[in-house]
């Protein structure tokens, strides 16, 4: 099993990677066949790439290569196979100078994340290949949700089945894709290999974590989460093929997962695109702690610069606790206080605002001064600026347009404030570099004397339930307030929520870790005239 992470679009570099992979399963462990994740000549998702005849051109004579350079081995790769004026997601079979056969996805997700039916044309048949004397099965990815394609494979005579995947993260998803192979096991009574791509794309990242059950339905082997590298399945071939157990990957608990995802996503994101390193504010607070954490981890300590900003309203706390972080993870740090240029805006900006009373303008000047600070150093470093917005934030617009949402990448924008709180704890217990009382010191933004986020916001433990149920479950105001919630608090948050869609829009890409990411799930109009709440609505 090839648990490699493939890059988007760069197509010969895909086939250099497949090639020397199924030389080392060759050479090294002696296999007869190894296996790849969908689409991994083009990546996934190649998104509008699949549009360019060019890409398609690449695509091609990449298989041609692999028919020339594969020997001693067979090999199961994704690739988009294209015929006449068709598309399909594809798997091929190469072995001995050849392809010796092909199969054609037929369940083509169009929900969510996904939106393959804009490209593909769906298949209609089963593929099964004989390896090294065993009738194998190839399904791909989807198809393994719904019984019809492997239960095909089985009566075309398939001992054991193959399916190959590009399934992307979100939390409990590893869970639900065991249960939906486990159960596919169960039906056709027959082993099943899950093969699964691992690295980050843009706001997805997919964690790897392929496995291996038998007949009965029981896992055999796991391959660990967010990790590359080959991994050996022994099958014995006797009235059923079964595979050897291979000792337990330990379970991860629910934070370290997500935790190794969104590091997984920063060092791809980062990397994959070129970038010498990162830049981000660091404010004293939970959520910037969380991010530097992140990227360190992510990138090692001499790639991430921090910076604090002070404003008038920053705390000596908030300073001390920034450079706390700061010398805890290694990283490069310097403090740009902001007072001159945001007191020069206010000077320029005094006739136009003369009569008018202090409000969040003058708390947004703030931010937006951060922002440029922190742009300019990102532009004259070449370092990708990491935002530091969480989901809780993003969702009712507890943030500036060009200030502390200005950047190239925001790491935890689909993480609750909870979740965040959790995920630091979890950072701590491997070493404590966030200081204790940046986890119990109430948030807040320091914009304005004694600000507290609780000022502008319900309660966090109150909030992200809220939202969670609005955003993620789509219930509505009545199913909201039935669960417990007071009326009116329920109708201010979904009255934030609805009128900050504008906002979200611009936010830069940040990691997928719920089924409902702002973006690529959640897809709502800015200008709307539903209403779906009363108090407010």
């Amino acid at each position: 099993m090839a648990q490699l992470d493939f890059l988007v679009g760069a197509v010969q570099a895909n086939t250099d990677r497949v090639l020397a992979a199924a030389v080392r399963a060759r050479d090294e462990f002696g296999a007869d066949a190894v296996v790849f994740p969908e689409l991994a000549l083009s990546g996934y998702p190649p998104e509008d790439l699949l549009f360019r005849p060019h890409f398609l051109d690449q695509v091609d004579a990449a298989l041609e290569r692999l028919q020339r350079e594969i020997s001693g081995i067979t090999v199961i790769v994704g690739f988009p196979l294209r015929e006449g004026s068709h598309l399909y997601n594809a798997a091929a079979v190469i072995a001995d100078g050849a392809l010796t056969a092909c199969y054609r996805k037929q369940l083509l997700p169009n929900y969510g994340v996904f939106d393959e039916k804009r490209y593909f044309v769906p298949g209609g048949q089963p593929c099964v290949v004989e390896l090294a004397g065993v009738a194998v099965g190839i399904t791909i990815c989807e198809d393994i949700w719904e019984p019809a394609p492997a239960m095909q494979a089985a009566a075309a005579g398939a001992r054991l089945l193959v399916n190959i995947n590009a399934s992307p993260f979100h939390a409990g998803k590893h869970d639900a894709r065991e249960q939906v192979v486990l159960q596919r096991a169960r039906e056709c009574a027959l082993a099943i290999l899950y093969v699964n791509l691992v690295g980050g794309q843009d706001e997805l990242v997919f964690d790897g974590s392929s496995f291996v059950v038998d007949a009965g339905g029981t896992v055999t082997q796991h391959a660990p989460a967010c990790a590359e590298d080959l991994y050996v399945v022994d099958l014995q071939v006797t009235q059923q093929v079964v595979p050897r157990p291979v000792g337990p990957v330990p379970h991860l608990a629910a934070e370290e997962l997500i935790y190794r995802v969104l590091v997984l996503g920063i060092r791809d994101y980062v990397g994959k695109n070129g970038f010498p390193g990162a830049v981000l504010g660091l404010s004293g607070g939970i959520d910037s702690a969380l991010v530097l954490a992140l990227a360190v981890d992510a990138l090692g300590a001499e790639r991430v610069d921090a910076v604090m900003m002070p404003s008038p309203y920053t705390s000596a706390m908030s300073i001390e606790d920034a450079q706390a972080e700061a010398i805890a993870l290694g990283v490069q740090y310097q403090e740009i206080p902001i007072e001159r240029p945001f007191g020069s805006f206010m000077e320029v900006l005094a006739p136009a605002f003369d009569g008018r009373p202090a409000d969040s303008t003058e708390e947004n000047i703030q931010a937006r001064c951060r922002g440029v600070i922190l742009m300019a150093l990102s532009n004259k470093t070449g370092r990708i600026l990491l935002t530091t917005g969480n989901k809780s934030e993003m969702s009712v617009g507890y943030a500036t347009l060009y200030g502390d949402m200005a950047g190239g990448f925001a790491p935890i924008k689909d993480v609750p404030k909870l979740l965040v709180y959790r995920l630091a704890q979890y950072r701590n217990s491997l070493a404590p570099v966030i200081p204790r009382r940046v986890l119990e010191r109430p948030p807040s933004a320091e914009l304005a004397p004694g600000q507290q986020d609780s000022d502008s916001l319900p309660p966090y433990p109150v909030l992200d339930p809220i939202l969670e149920r609005y955003i993620e479950r789509e219930q509505g105001f009545e199913e909201i307030i039935a669960a417990g919630f007071e009326a009116g608090v329920v109708a201010r948050v979904l009255a934030m929520v609805n009128r900050n869609e504008y906002k979200r829009r611009q936010t830069p890409p940040g990691i997928r870790i719920t089924q409902r990411a702002f973006g690529r799930d959640r897809r709502y109009p800015i200008t709307s005239g539903y209403q779906n709440f009363q108090n407010g609505g």
